[in-house]
């Protein structure tokens, strides 16, 4: 009786076993592939936003945004705290509904072609969310049958985009073992593992080192060589000067600027700056500076002062006797100060 209870029990199974058995997904996919196919392949552009509206409750996150991500692209979207970026991506890949306006992803409305829409793209999101309980090549395999990736494919390519990232080494190390910037970059290979058109790259390099975040820079250029269209987000604002083609600043859910970084910086804060010591007593620099027209921002870092040319601050110091910590061309961040403020959004 026993043996007879044994004999008809059924068998344990392998990891093998539950991915082989994810396959059914890929018929699925299939379905929404052919649906793609109806559309028709990705036109120009592949994500339009025409007055997009997001509201929860009394609360307006998103208030009559709209702008166009083009085919192969490095597009950025940035803005402080609060300002509505994450609810943007979270409609674009139909993760949440829109209020109002128009939306499109690859000519398809996300609110009734998600399904179809997320076969055509990988996210790298803010947390890792790794299973720690398998190794680095279980998880992506078992997200490649997840994906649809067909099973005789599913080892040779997670064995490639390991190779991508530079961790082929680590493919039978327990999630554990590895360093944050490794488990960082596995989850750009989860990404890619279903061969998206379009990469949303949410924060992808907040808290790596600056190595790291030079090889992740790098890997995101290999990409957008390859014709694969990039939605970024960041608080970095040299990573977003170094990446993207195009960016717009959102702040409090509008956009209050885009462009190019170079014409962003002419329109809006051209010249160079000059940053100097907080606790020093401002007062004087600061009417020198005003009576001359420059632009003075004082936070709780010190004193920025921007002037139209390099000598215009070299004379500022030598008429004061104050030598600045820094004295640079203007960037981004000077752009991103100007139009959100200094200050603390208290919904940061």
């Amino acid at each position: 009786m026993q043996g007879s209870r044994r004999a008809h029990a059924p068998p344990l199974r392998s990891f093998r076993q539950i991915v082989e058995q994810l396959s059914y997904s890929e018929a699925v996919l299939d379905i929404e592939l052919g649906l793609c196919l109806i559309y028709g392949m990705h036109s120009s552009p592949v994500v339009s936003i025409e007055q997009i509206r997001k509201s929860f409750g009394l609360f307006e996150a998103v208030r009559g945004v709209s702008c166009r991500i083009e085919a192969g692209e490095c597009f950025g979207l940035l803005g402080p705290n609060g300002a509505g970026k994450s609810t943007l991506i979270n409609m674009i890949y139909g993760a949440s509904r829109r209020t109002s306006g128009k939306l499109e992803v690859f000519g398809m409305d996300p609110n009734v072609s998600s399904r179809a829409i997320k076969a055509r793209l990988g996210v790298v999101t803010q947390e890792n969310a790794l299973d720690e309980g398998l190794t680095v090549r279980e998880n992506m395999e078992l997200y490649a049958a997840f994906v649809g990736v067909p099973a005789r494919e599913r080892k040779q390519r997670v064995r490639d985009l390991l190779g991508f990232m530079n961790l082929a080494h680590k493919e039978n190390e327990p999630i554990q073992t590895l360093s944050g910037g490794m488990q960082r970059r596995l989850v750009f290979v989860r990404a890619l593992l279903g061969k998206p058109e379009l990469v949303i790259l949410d924060e992808p390099t907040t808290g790596l080192d600056p190595a790291v975040r030079h090889l992740l820079w790098g890997k995101v250029n290999q990409l957008k060589a390859e014709g694969k269209t990039i939605l970024l987000t960041t608080h970095y604002m040299h990573e977003a000067e170094v990446l993207c083609d195009r960016l717009v600043i959102m702040n409090k859910g509008e956009v209050i600027a885009s462009g190019t970084p170079k014409d962003l910086r002419e329109a809006h804060a051209s010249g160079y700056v000059a940053v100097f010591e907080t606790g020093e007593d401002f007062a004087a620099l600061r009417t020198g500076a005003g009576s001359r027209s420059y632009q003075v921002l004082e936070d709780s870092s010190g004193l920025y002062v921007r002037a139209p040319r390099l000598e215009d601050l070299l004379d500022l110091q030598k008429e004061h006797g104050r030598q600045a910590l820094q004295l640079r061309p203007s960037n981004l961040e000077d752009v991103f100060l100007k139009l959100t403020g200094p200050e603390l959004n208290v919904d940061a």
